[in-house]
């Protein structure tokens, strides 16, 4: 994708790239993957409970239990009820290692650094969790992270198969990338932004976006990108 020249009279303050990144960057979804990894190399039993993985799966597209509901059980049943991050975090650097190698688009690649060297600050915000996607953003190159966060009631190093917080997706991904930007004392009148992502959840995000791209966009995304003037790219098409 070519990238838009800024308004040459304007001398912003802050440049920020906000990027989506399952399906964004990556090729494919990330959560279940990294699931599926720690399960394998950490307790191959916990793979018996697969069908208790699809049983919750079906039940939130009934709609009977919400995204952040079936997040915390598939978790709780390939992972455990609690775990160490000492413990799950060398399986999330392997993962990392995985998802870079062969799981990401060379153009989303191409993109982040031809940001980068525009002056733009690197954002990544995804509704996966932070457990991995550290691990994934520091590979990329970046420091700043939004992700859905995990409870650690009884210190940093004991983690609980539950949210702390809203699961980072859609209105409350937005909400999260508001307090970044008061935290970096960053407003939006001195700010130039661009969103990237994959999919209509962002819509918030990308509508607040001075340069919005549709990013091999889902069905939803891609029918409502021209009607809002967002550009549409299809970074499959880069090998």
């Amino acid at each position: 994708m070519e990238v838009p020249t800024l308004d040459p009279v304007r001398d912003y303050a802050h440049r920020v790239a906000m990027y989506d990144m399952d399906r964004t960057i990556t090729r494919s979804g990330t959560y279940s993957g990294f699931l599926m990894h720690v399960a394998r190399r950490r307790q191959q039993w916990r793979l018996l409970l697969l069908p208790l993985v699809a049983l919750a799966g079906a039940a939130y597209s009934l709609r009977l239990i919400d995204r952040s509901r079936l997040k915390a059980i598939n978790l709780r049943l390939l992972v455990g009820k609690s775990f160490n991050r000492a413990e799950i975090a060398p399986l999330a650097e392997s993962y990392a290692d995985q998802v870079i190698a062969r799981g990401v688009h060379a153009a989303a690649l191409d993109q982040i650094a031809a940001d980068r060297a525009a002056g733009y600050r690197v954002l990544l915000a995804t509704a996966s969790f932070h457990l991995y996607v550290d691990a994934i953003a520091r590979r990329l190159g970046i420091d700043d992270v939004l992700a859905t966060r995990l409870d650690a009631p009884d210190g940093a190093d004991h983690i609980h198969a539950r949210l702390a917080g809203d699961n980072c997706y859609g209105a409350a991904k937005f909400a999260r990338i508001g307090e970044w930007l008061a935290d970096n004392a960053i407003t939006r009148e001195d700010a130039h932004i661009r969103a990237y992502s994959d999919h209509v959840s962002d819509h918030p995000m990308l509508g607040f976006a001075d340069e919005a791209v549709a990013t091999t966009p889902s069905r939803a995304l891609k029918k409502l990108a021209p009607q809002r003037g967002w550009a549409v790219v299809d970074w499959r098409q880069k090998t």
